[in-house]
């Protein structure tokens, strides 16, 4: 009889902590059900890129400068189509994604959950934070709305709904593993605080959004690490509240202005918090202030540790672009520091980042259009006090890349400075419009550019 007793009473015990569990699992039908209509799939065309003859093991070791000379001629020309997600976010049809899903494309494909199309215009793009505004042409579109990413906690239950690996509309579920992850581009410039989750992404889930339980968008899914090519459970979202900024920003005025300090950083270890009479490790250590820099006309040196900025605390040095970046230009914030173990404040005149002072490299522009000419490139004089902040002596500046042309084909962005096209100097506007005049087609020619100061080596090709 005892032994029946115990038997019965570890059963229950068994219903009793399955029940308990049941209740502690979100249920995430209705969610999903509700926004899925507005979450799209997003199909681009690039109809100019070139295939290569090289094995792909090689194709990275060589320079983009000498590798064509490594192939044959007259490659073959071939479409390169590419897929992503996306959600709208406005009954008229502006849709957001990333910036990486469209970039490039000479097509854009917007589909919804029922299977309608749209051809999209890319309103504007935004490198840094790799996000994209289209538009589509409908009315009372399906939309969903955004929430607060602040609000957001680590073990907090968040939803992905999006197109990987081309399944549409695929729903998956996990936590929030971590808050503002510092993640450099390959720019090596870092202004997302990403929300870290386990949630299921694979490619094709690039510019859908990231759902908390009340059903509102929190993040975009941006980015995954992986060893495989598919989710290992770690995957990255840009926050909403970042994101509302940029979009904002780029159905506005095409283009997205940040804040500029003007220093090198680094973290603070363990002796560099103790010899500067920090409690433990913290903030951002100047490593160098430019001339010139808002940082130096404010006064801050090299050694000083930056711990608050505009108020927000500063945890590790990643934590610094993220709070300057979303500084608007021409703000004046408090900033403190500890220099030589006393704490001082100063008052910082926020500029605006380099680069970011022109159109957008993909505003609205009809790609038919004769605009930017042979390279469809918008390129003007550099500012003088620019060349000091970016230490260059010459060349001309990037102002606008209109989408499909060479220009956009070989990554240049708004904001670059091109120092040489073909095999010829580029110092001024009269010396750009007469090497672009004389440049053959259908060659794959060197161009150098500088990009945040940094010289880079790329390959154009004019088609024609």
């Amino acid at each position: 009889m005892l032994k029946r007793v115990t038997h019965s009473f570890f059963i229950l015990c068994l219903m009793i902590s399955a029940s308990a569990c049941a209740r502690g699992l979100p249920e995430l039908t209705d969610l999903i059900q509700k926004n899925s209509p507005a979450v799209v799939k997003i199909n681009t065309v690039e109809r100019t890129r070139a295939t290569s003859a090289l094995p792909p093991q090689y194709q990275q070791q060589i320079p983009d400068i000498f590798r064509h000379l490594l192939e044959p001629r007259g490659r073959e020309q071939r479409p390169a189509a590419s897929m992503g997600s996306g959600f709208i976010i406005s009954s008229d049809g502006y849709v957001v994604t990333n910036n990486h899903v469209v970039d490039g494309a000479d097509e854009v494909v917007v589909t919804l959950t029922d299977r309608r199309e749209y051809d999209a215009r890319v309103i504007g793009t935004d490198a840094r934070s790799d996000l994209a505004l289209l538009k589509i042409e409908g009315d009372d579109l399906p939309t969903v709305s955004w929430g607060d990413s602040e609000a957001l906690q680590v073990g907090e239950w968040v939803v992905a709904i999006g197109s990987p690996f081309g399944l549409d509309y695929s729903a998956s579920a996990g936590i929030v593993s971590a808050m503002g992850r510092s993640i450099p581009n390959e720019s090596r410039e870092n202004y997302v605080p990403f929300i870290q989750t386990d949630v299921a992404i694979n490619p094709g889930n690039s510019g859908g959004p990231l759902f908390n339980l009340n059903g509102e968008v929190v993040g975009i899914n941006s980015q995954i690490y992986t060893r495989s090519g598919g989710s290992i459970g770690l995957s990255f979202a840009i926050p909403a509240r970042l994101a509302q900024d940029v979009v904002a920003q780029l159905r506005d005025k095409g283009r997205v202005d940040r804040g500029w300090l003007g220093v090198g950083i680094q973290d603070v270890d363990r002796n560099m918090a103790q010899a500067m009479g920090l409690s433990r490790p913290a903030g951002a250590l100047v490593a160098q202030v430019e001339s010139g820099a808002p940082a130096a006309e404010a006064g801050i040196l090299a050694g000083d540790i930056i711990t608050r900025f505009d108020g927000e605390r500063i945890m590790e040095s990643g934590d610094l672009p993220h709070a300057v970046g979303q500084t608007r230009p021409g703000a004046e914030v408090p900033v403190d520091l500890m220099r030589k173990g006393k704490s001082v404040r100063v008052q910082v005149t926020v500029g605006a980042l380099p680069g970011e002072d022109g159109p957008n490299q993909q505003a609205a522009v009809n790609p038919s259009n004769d605009i930017g000419g042979r390279l469809g490139l918008e390129v003007e004089e550099i500012p003088e006090g620019l060349k000091q902040r970016l230490g260059v002596d010459s060349g001309v500046i990037v102002k606008q890349v209109v989408p499909g042309k060479p220009g956009a084909r070989a990554g240049l962005r708004n904001g670059d400075i091109i120092a040489q096209l073909g095999f010829e100097e580029v110092t001024d506007l009269q010396d750009y419009f007469s090497v672009v005049k004389q440049l053959p087609a259908n060659e794959l020619l060197p161009i150098r550019f500088f990009r945040g100061g940094q010289p880079t080596f790329r390959t154009i090709q004019i088609d024609e």
